[in-house]
């Protein structure tokens, strides 16, 4: 795991991603959601110290809220917790449901390694 997380570092850093877009990872939950308590628990208080809540940061949103401005999805969320990936607003990529600390941790990793290609695409348009 941790090799993975210095190849997703490596790549962020060579790739220029910090200074050309903001990257973050929306947290779609709601109350009384047992899988988000789980999540909060196994990985919310180490999220925002570990590389990929740093190239990352967390934004937590409520499912029965209106979409924040600036916010584009690819289809609306309906499950909770559903984990979106987010470059500059726009919708990238998604983890529906918590699977568990280490498939959590291996989706985002490949969704993160992945993420250069979708910014590179982004920022020649």
């Amino acid at each position: 795991m941790h090799f993975l997380k210095v190849i997703v570092v490596l790549l962020a850093t060579t790739m220029g991603l910090s200074a050309h877009a903001e990257t973050r990872l929306m947290m779609v939950q709601e109350d009384g959601c047992s899988w988000c308590a789980r999540w909060n628990q196994d990985v919310g208080g180490e999220y925002s110290l570990t590389d990929e809540g740093k190239l990352a940061p967390l934004l937590r949103y409520d499912i029965h809220d209106p979409v924040p401005e600036g916010v584009t999805f690819t289809t609306a969320p309906h499950y909770t917790p559903t984990f979106i990936l987010l470059v500059d607003g726009i919708e990238v990529n998604r983890i529906e449901g918590y699977p568990g600390e280490g498939f959590f941790w291996g989706l985002l990793g490949m969704m993160l390694a992945n993420l250069t290609d979708s910014v590179g695409n982004l920022s020649e348009s």
